[in-house]
């Protein structure tokens, strides 16, 4: 058993490089899994000003000056930010609570009613006895759903505390990661080795992937939202809104969350329309929507695609967003990539990927 593991041991840390990279990873592990939540701000912060400093090298190659480029830009972030905290949020909460109030029992009713037909047509496969308990369950759950949403109690005041926190000390910690970009990046290599060809090569393959992954996913979610708001207001759709954030909101979950998301459209168009040629058209309009977003938009936006099988695409879903819900689901491919990455990079003894064999 001791000769495996030692065999073992030889092979994949044989390279001083290997014993680096293993230490840098699971001192970020640590640092995320023990103070991700106080580091919440700085770590938000870095990821916007990683995706922001794009644009700003873009304003630079066209001779801008660095600071005039870094105010333009973080102008641009400051404004979508408090026109999201003033404009849509409220808006969103208010069809939210519109939908809770109004559309829910609708769809509640309707469900139950066709629950109870069921006995009569199939009284061999399920009961009335058991049709009742299963109204008296979802009868429960959304009631508490409901409570939840459409109340705001003391407890949840020293949440909101955190979140003014949050939004102040954001915009800050911003402007600073892109102003001084050279500065933190120079300090923080200071703790790195000097010989680091695998990090290199590992930072190399990602910065690049990374980027314009989570770029393009920012793009796709602005395009289709705005489709799907334009489309479903000239269709007099209610809560076109809080529709149109769903919908955009749902590419960020590949596979999951256009099937997902079919639902309360489906639902608000059929408790609207009924079975009409409108609920019809409204459903047409979706699926084209899904379509060119699916064939045209995702193929165009992300032409260097991260090759990852779907089965790993799924499985970094539910891990990952298991451990940090939203932005856990939202940076489970780029994550993903990054896995790929380290261990198609992970010097074993007497072999090197192609890149670090040529400057040795």
């Amino acid at each position: 058993m001791l000769r495996i593991f030692k065999n073992w041991a030889d092979n994949y840390f044989s390279d001083e490089e290997a014993v680096y990279l293993l230490v840098v990873l699971i001192a970020a592990g640590l640092v995320i899994a023990f103070f991700g939540g106080m580091l919440a701000p700085v770590l938000a912060a870095l990821v916007i000003a990683y995706l922001m400093q794009g644009l700003v090298s873009a304003l630079e190659r066209r001779g801008m000056r660095r600071l005039l480029a870094v105010n333009l830009v973080f102008a641009l972030f400051l404004g979508v930010l408090i026109a999201t905290l003033v404009v849509l949020l409220p808006m969103v909460w208010r069809q939210t609570v519109l939908l809770v109030q109004d559309q829910l029992p609708h769809v509640l009713g309707n469900g139950e009613a066709w629950l109870k037909e069921l006995p009569e047509h199939y009284p061999e496969i399920i009961s009335m006895e058991q049709v009742n308990s299963i109204v008296a369950v979802i009868q429960r759950e959304v009631a508490e759903a409901g409570q939840g949403v459409l109340t705001l109690s003391l407890a949840s005041i020293p949440n909101l505390v955190e979140v003014m926190v949050f939004l102040v000390l954001l915009p800050l910690l911003v402007f600073f990661f892109l102003k001084d970009r050279e500065t933190i990046v120079n300090w923080m290599l200071g703790f790195l080795p000097k010989r680091r060809r695998i990090l290199a090569h590992v930072w190399h393959e990602m910065d690049g992937q990374i980027a314009n992954y989570v770029r393009g996913k920012a793009i796709e979610i602005l395009l289709v939202g705005s489709a799907t708001f334009i489309a479903f207001l000239l269709l007099g759709m209610n809560y076109t809104v809080l529709l149109a954030v769903m919908v955009g909101l749902s590419v960020v979950v590949p596979y999951i969350g256009a099937t997902v998301v079919t639902l309360p459209v489906a639902a608000v168009a059929y408790v609207q329309f009924g079975w009409s040629g409108d609920f019809a058209l409204v459903m047409v309009v979706y699926g084209v929507i899904q379509f060119v977003d699916g064939n045209i938009l995702v193929p165009l936006l992300f032409s260097e695609a991260v090759n990852l099988h779907p089965v790993a695409i799924i499985t970094a879903i539910l891990l990952f967003g298991g451990m940090w819900g939203l932005w856990g689901v939202f940076f489970a491919i780029p994550l993903a990539t990054l896995i790929k990455a380290v261990i198609n990079a992970w010097p074993r003894q007497g072999e090197y990927p192609a890149e670090l064999a040529d400057e040795s």
